[in-house]
């Protein structure tokens, strides 16, 4: 997407809301705005700069529709069926979900039968033998304790085909996809066969990437606890580092071509002196490089922390890349371990002894419970799921943007990453906290 127009931001129906939602009474009985409609905008640029240029050209800003329970819905919840599947790597915040949304349908809406899709989305398809389970209240109510998915996931494209013909058999009225851009994509293919079909089956997508790469949204659940989390292991290796004569901390944190984790993990634990990231390309030979800018920390302080994310200095492992996983996704080389044995083999070159402690905490990382923030995040994005289902939206996603709920088509929310800008703000503060050089050459 090369320029943002209005008409990018709009959001499908199926049809005509000829129902009460049962929510109406809460709009009289509270002193809130609850409920809202498809006129109710957020601006997608609120800067002053924008806003005046669009009302002195005479056009209209672009803006982005408001998220949340509407006066009329399309569904009748009394005949309403649901299903909820999980795809894609574990995330913190995958049960709180889970159990916002079945929690929502069932008192808010009074929505009985719900779905839950066992294994992402091989558990539609009949070969694989799954059998969906029934999502109650009683079912769910403790799932935020917990970890993981209570669902279970998987990766990998299957049979829209086949997918729908599940729907269908269920008679399903509402599918909520919880995962990552692959993921949606996924549901928007799900999308094109209901059409094709002239079926009335509402498709929502609940973001999911621990690695906050997704555009146009202020943060994806889990990716708050995932940091929070790596700042612990940060603080371990740099207990390690101190601990031993020439110690290095290397600690590798997910993010496959987002740099976030790495970012904010660093910003919150001081201690690391170097972050790695995809979006800054580093050497580490030159005057500037990477093992030249450890010598001189190692001789200045007798330990140092590096930070790297695991999509970083893939330029470097010739060989170890190429090729595709269950998702699509390009297969990369572990920097983690490459990167040890290159400082180590460095060090011995010239005769230095380090003691390298490296720790990979990502499958820890990703499977904790979310943390309270992110669990409160999980549930608000499940209730305006839930809302914007009910009002018969479909081929879109939940999420926040400038601190408003929002709904936003999957198609504009996987066109492209979101990367850590390197000449952009949260850069410049990395390396302001690290002391790190701009570019390692």
């Amino acid at each position: 997407m090369t320029k943002i127009t209005r008409h990018d931001f709009d959001i499908p129906n199926l049809g005509p809301a000829e129902f009460a939602s049962p929510l109406q009474h809460l709009r009289y009985q509270m002193d809130a705005e609850f409920m809202t409609d498809d006129g109710h905008r957020v601006l997608f640029d609120h800067s002053l700069e924008k806003v005046k240029a669009a009302i002195e050209d005479g056009s209209e800003p672009v803006t982005i529709e408001h998220a949340g329970a509407r006066e009329r819905i399309f569904f009748n919840p009394a005949n309403t069926i649901c299903a909820v599947v999980t795809c894609g790597g574990l995330c913190p915040g995958l049960n709180d979900v889970i159990r916002g949304l079945v929690m929502t349908l069932n008192y808010s809406y009074g929505v009985r039968t719900i779905y839950g899709i066992p294994y992402g989305y091989e558990g539609f398809i009949p070969k694989y033998g799954h059998s969906p389970l029934h999502l109650t209240p009683d079912f769910v109510s403790d799932l935020n304790q917990d970890g993981g998915s209570v669902l279970g996931s998987s990766r990998g494209p299957q049979s829209k085909a086949e997918i729908v013909d599940f729907l269908v058999e269920y008679r399903i009225n509402v599918l909520f996809v919880i995962g990552g851009d692959g993921t949606l994509r996924g549901a928007q293919d799900i999308v094109t066969e209901v059409t094709k079909r002239n079926l009335k089956i509402s498709v929502i997508g609940i973001p999911k990437t621990i690695d906050n790469d997704l555009e146009f949204m202020d943060k994806s659940f889990g990716f708050e606890t995932a940091f929070a989390e790596a700042v612990r292991t940060v603080r371990c290796a740099h207990s390690e580092a101190q601990g031993y004569p020439n110690g290095i901390g290397l600690v590798k944190l997910m993010g496959r071509d987002s740099g976030f984790i790495a970012a904010f993990a660093a910003l919150a634990e001081n201690s690391v002196n170097y972050v790695l990231i995809p979006e800054v390309p580093f050497q580490l030979t030159g005057k500037h490089g990477l093992f030249a800018c450890l010598e001189d920390r190692l001789a200045r302080r007798g330990h140092a922390v590096v930070v790297v994310a695991e999509g970083a200095g893939q330029h470097l492992m010739h060989g170890t890349t190429g090729g595709t996983d269950a998702s699509g996704n390009l297969k990369y080389g572990d920097i983690g371990p490459f990167l040890k044995k290159q400082i180590e083999t460095h060090f011995k070159a010239i005769e230095k002894e380090v003691n390298i402690k490296y720790i990979d905490p990502s499958y820890v990382i990703r499977s904790v419970p979310a943390s309270p923030q992110d669990a409160i995040y999980c549930l608000r994005l499940a209730q305006n799921a839930v809302h914007a289902a009910m009002a018969g939206k479909t081929n879109m996603v939940v999420g926040r943007w400038h601190g408003h709920y929002v709904n936003l088509p999957i198609r504009v929310v996987t066109a492209r990453r979101r990367k850590v800008n390197p000449q952009g703000n949260l850069w410049v503060t990395v390396l302001e906290a690290t002391g790190q050089p701009v570019e390692f050459k």
